[in-house]
């Protein structure tokens, strides 16, 4: 699967543009550090498009990832894509025993954490956004509440990359695609 395919897959199971640009962000963000890992950078780019392509359509912890699973199984797509995707949530119980699936449950909530950061800034663009920004809204439980700390803290750790380097690393790779994903 190239990204025209995999392109083709998230936008045949979605199209609200929030989870659209998410799927961006991800993808940016797996390409940047397949080159840093010396990885295939189009298959991480393509995993980190495609993983949450189910979720409109099955939104519900007992189908996303599973259902998007199924599908992709069906479609004879890399066993380590699919394995990398159960991964990216902890519900599903599957070990993340490669760096792409490491790398895929780690930036997955911190690049919807930046965005929500950045959105707030006066700009609201990442063009001017810090890490120190993040922290510090990191330590705001009330912030985007949603959005797992504990997730995002593990990821890191799971990559063996200090919290602070992997959110200016994940801002970097971000601000390749802020155009894309209206920052």
């Amino acid at each position: 699967m190239n990204r025209e395919d995999a392109f083709g897959l998230l936008t045949q199971y979605t199209t609200k543009e929030g989870l659209i640009k998410h799927a961006l962000a991800v993808e940016a963000c797996m390409r940047e550090y397949a080159k840093r890992f010396g990885e295939d950078e189009e298959e991480w780019g393509a995993v980190g498009l495609i993983h949450d392509f189910d979720y409109e359509r099955y939104p519900d912890l007992s189908d996303h990832p599973f259902k998007g699973a199924e599908i992709l199984r069906s479609m004879n797509t890399k066993e380590q894509w699919v394995r990398a995707i159960l991964g990216h949530g902890d519900h599903t119980g599957v070990e993340r025993d490669t760096k792409m699936a490491q790398t895929l449950y780690a930036c997955d909530e911190l690049t919807g954490f930046v965005v929500a950061v950045a959105l707030v800034r006066p700009s609201r663009k990442l063009a001017d956004l810090m890490v120190k920004s993040v922290k510090k809204k990191l330590k705001d439980k009330a912030f985007a509440a949603k959005v797992s700390r504990e997730d995002i803290e593990k990821g890191a750790a799971e990559l063996g990359i200090p919290l602070e380097e992997h959110i200016e690393f994940v801002i970097e790779a971000m601000k390749k695609v802020s155009d894309s994903i209206g920052l």
